[in-house]
């Protein structure tokens, strides 16, 4: 008896010839597609699973000769990746949506369902490896295409989903998957990647920010180092730290966002050395098999380069101490740990909930 997959299915070329690879490897494949929002963006054209990818996943299962199913998921995507995005941004952090979406609705959510229908693993597009090692453990490894790669957005799975999952894209790379998708017909074959947030209409983060986030909305000051205000900002949930353009105030030399201070609603501006990290605390911390302290590389954007850091555990406390200074880490965002022994093996991450500068020689 063949084994059973749920794919699931985004409308894009990835996530396509996952569903190919499956069914040409002998799975019993079922396609799905979770429709993740409601009213107007579900029309929006620059993310995925709206109603046109719908369609081109729909018309790519027909082609293999799969089911295919669009399951509600909308209630529990609001409930949990938008409303943590409102409240981030409200509160001056910098989340990332991609991350949560994976931890809460498809290796969370998703998976459950996959398995209540009796499949045996959850397929989906992303440039990552699962490895089996000889004790039998699974070990997370990074996309072959390293340009590509996402293990970055998955440094929350734990064994329970790595027994579980498949990543078959990730033993290629992108060139040779859209070269499958044209082999095979499929209408996604020269579809382009979806590079926007997929719940904000046409990536304009400021209107979408002024219609759903009236907290980060509100008008504030923006101030130096020591407090000397030097114009005003267009609210906090328009700005992350590091950010340079749009600050609306000129001083004759760049400046760069250091700080976001929600309980003021006020933004901290400075030069390019007062965005040096030197140590992080991090919440949520989780690894993909037993935990791991001491060196490790820590990667803090999703194809940003890796920093030399010591990860410590203490109390259920979690701190990464930075061989040399790293810039613009804003709370919020995501860091994941890779080994220092095998640098494609992702160990684990957590969320950015505190920065400490780095000291600035006199």
């Amino acid at each position: 008896m063949s084994r059973k997959a749920v794919v699931a299915m985004s409308g894009g070329v990835d996530s396509s010839v996952t569903a190919a690879l499956l069914v040409e490897r002998g799975y019993d494949v079922t396609g799905i597609m979770l429709k993740l929002w409601r009213g107007e963006a579900a029309n929006n054209d620059s993310g995925c699973c709206n109603v046109g990818a719908a369609e081109d996943a729909r018309r790519v299962a027909d082609v293999l000769c799969i089911p295919f199913y669009v399951l509600n998921f909308a209630e529990a995507f609001e409930d949990t990746v938008i409303r943590n995005f409102h409240e981030d941004y409200s509160a001056g952090r910098t989340p990332n949506p991609c991350v949560r979406c994976n931890q809460w609705v498809k290796f969370g959510t998703l998976l459950e369902r996959a398995e209540a229908l009796g499949a045996d693993v959850l397929a989906t597009g992303h440039y990552a490896r699962v490895r089996r090692a000889e004790d039998g453990s699974y070990r997370l490894l990074r996309g072959v295409d390293r340009a590509k790669d996402q293990s970055y957005v998955l440094w929350m799975l734990t064994q329970r989903e790595l027994a579980r999952t498949l990543f078959p894209v990730g033993e290629m790379n992108k060139t040779e998957t859209r070269a499958i998708a044209e082999e095979l017909g499929l209408r996604t074959a020269h579809k382009p990647d979806s590079q926007e947030i997929c719940f904000v209409r046409n990536g304009d983060l400021g209107a979408y920010v002024a219609e759903h986030i009236p907290l980060g909305s509100e008008r504030g000051p923006i101030v130096d180092a020591g407090g000397e205000l030097l114009g005003e900002h267009h609210g906090i949930a328009r700005y992350t730290v590091g950010q340079r353009k749009g600050l609306g105030i000129a001083l004759g030399r760049p400046v760069f966002v250091t700080g976001i201070d929600a309980s003021t609603n006020t933004i901290r501006v400075g030069e390019r050395d007062e965005l040096a990290v030197g140590e992080l605390a991090l919440d949520e911390v989780t690894f993909t098999g037993d935990a791991v302290t001491g060196p490790v590389l820590v990667q803090h954007r999703a194809h940003g380069d890796v920093s030399a850091a010591t990860l410590r555990l203490r109390g259920g406390v979690a701190r990464l101490v930075f061989e040399d200074p790293v810039e613009g880490i804003a709370p919020g965002q995501s860091a994941a740990f890779y080994s220092t022994a095998e640098p494609d093996e992702l160990v684990g991450g957590g969320i950015v909930s505190a920065t400490v500068a780095a000291a600035i020689p006199a």
